[in-house]
């Protein structure tokens, strides 16, 4: 249990066996573990409650199999976001006590670093800070135009304004290839965090025309305003969608055993 100020963060860990892409990507093996252990293992790091949300017996056997928690959850959900409101309540019935705040874990990134996760859940030291997410400074040589990096522009007091699969702010009379070095832009990082009552508000609010647009699902809770708070992390996150991503993966884990 992470204690800040007073207030309990629980992480929930959404992961289902019949992935689009790579079905039964949660239970493939890196370096002798499965993923979504490394995935809880991590994040159990920062925070003392860490529960696994499920649709699959597989996937729910392999976690209480390691010593991990896991809850079953619904196989209709359209997203992590609302299998993590489902299983939120089924964890204040286990242990007693609703969460103040829960922080959605992806389950196909595993290592995630727990400073990461640390960083959001400091996002709810501001009692007025509903939901929060992670974002990153693009660097030079990146591809910025790449839609698969979703990209956010951030208010001055470090709220999301708009997330776009687009190059967002667009630099008139700049060229292209020098965006990156006249104006600071960020990716974001999904990674988020609610506020218990604000994520169930959320799960009622129907598809939104800029997420449709997009296929972002957090224009929807700025569309219907919400605000979305920002923290600024150095870390990229390695996510696995594919198997190709989990051949590199396993090459990296394979390297940085040898090198330590």
């Amino acid at each position: 249990m992470k204690n800040t100020g007073g207030y309990h963060i629980a992480g929930i860990i959404p992961a289902i066996y019949a992935s689009t892409r790579f079905p039964g990507k949660p239970l493939v093996m890196i370096g002798g573990k499965t993923m979504i252990r490394r995935v809880y293992e991590q994040a159990s790091l920062s925070l003392e409650t860490v529960y696994v949300a499920t649709d699959d017996q597989r996937i729910h056997d392999a976690v209480t199999g390691f010593g991990g928690k896991a809850v079953m959850t619904s196989s209709a959900h359209q997203s992590g976001t609302d299998r993590c409101a489902e299983a939120a309540e089924k964890i204040a019935a286990i242990e007693g006590f609703s969460p103040d705040a829960v922080i959605n874990i992806q389950g196909d990134e595993p290592f995630i670093r727990p400073e990461q996760i640390n960083l959001l859940a400091s996002c709810f030291d501001d009692p007025s800070v509903e939901i929060a997410t992670l974002v990153r400074k693009v660097e030079a040589g990146e591809d910025l135009a790449n839609p698969n990096h979703p990209k956010v522009v951030i208010d001055l007091s470090g709220y999301a304004i708009y997330f776009s699969r687009s190059v967002i702010p667009y630099l008139r009379d700049v060229p292209a290839a020098e965006w990156i070095t006249r104006h600071t832009y960020y990716k974001h990082i999904g990674l988020y965090g609610y506020r218990t009552d604000i994520l169930k508000r959320l799960t009622s609010l129907p598809r939104s025309p800029l997420e449709k647009a997009e296929s972002l699902e957090q224009n929807r809770w700025l569309e219907n305003g919400f605000r979305i708070k920002t923290a600024l992390t150095l870390w990229e996150n390695i996510g696995i969608d594919t198997p190709d991503d989990l051949e590199r993966v396993e090459k990296i884990f394979d390297q940085n055993n040898k090198n330590a």
